[in-house]
């Protein structure tokens, strides 16, 4: 069974989740860990559980998803992993991004050596997340789906009763809404959703309520 360990980290308060099971291992999604507070608590759980990290893996490169990257390679040379899609906004936009919103941003920002395609299975210990391309907040946005658990980590494409922003550079209406119409279809209703920012949700719930998917 898979433990989840959530927090909300930065000035964007992303949520970042510790996935585990009870083999020790664990990967890490959307790593936003940005004051010196958030960074030493999340090393502080990881110790206090013995736990042997094995991946960095991103929903989507948008700055406020990286914060902590730097702190997991330098802890445990893990480097992220986000979908072929966002290598452009990994490798060239986000520098420029982060350098119009902090004057001096004060880490590293670790490249990824593998980037992720499309049904492609992360796998720690008994369990396994599979990658769902999900187009539309930005080129490469993702679902990190468990069948076995009926969870899911959306990152900004589906929120509690919201969807995420299409007019960021990347982002496309038009894709945003076919991959929430795939999403939908595709995930059992009873999946529960654990978005970017905000509290977690089901699938059924968000075809009931969330007024952008009416």
């Amino acid at each position: 069974m898979i433990k989840l360990k959530k927090w909300m980290m930065n000035p964007c308060e992303v949520c970042t989740h510790v996935l585990s099971d009870e083999t020790g291992e664990a990967v890490i999604v959307d790593c936003g860990a940005y004051y010196p507070n958030e960074r030493r608590h999340l090393l502080e759980y990881i110790e206090k559980e013995q736990l042997r990290l094995v991946r960095l893996l991103l929903t989507h490169a948008h700055h406020d998803h990286v914060y902590g990257n730097d702190l997991i390679h330098e802890h445990f040379e893990l480097l992220p992993e986000v979908h072929k899609g966002d290598k452009e906004l990994m490798t060239v936009q986000l520098r420029e991004r982060i350098d119009e919103i902090y004057k001096e941003y004060p880490y590293p920002l670790p490249m990824p050596a593998h980037y992720l395609t499309d049904n492609e299975l992360i796998r720690f210990g008994n369990h396994e997340l599979r990658v769902i391309h999900t187009p539309g907040h930005s080129p490469g946005s993702v679902f990190f789906y468990c069948e076995a658990e009926g969870i899911a980590f959306s990152g900004d494409t589906l929120f509690c009763k919201g969807i995420g922003r299409s007019d960021l550079p990347g982002g496309n209406r038009d894709e945003l809404n076919a991959s929430l119409k795939f999403i939908t279809e595709l995930l059992p209703d009873e999946t529960f959703i654990y978005p970017g920012h905000g509290k977690k949700t089901t699938i059924g719930y968000e075809k009931e309520n969330n007024p952008y998917l009416q």
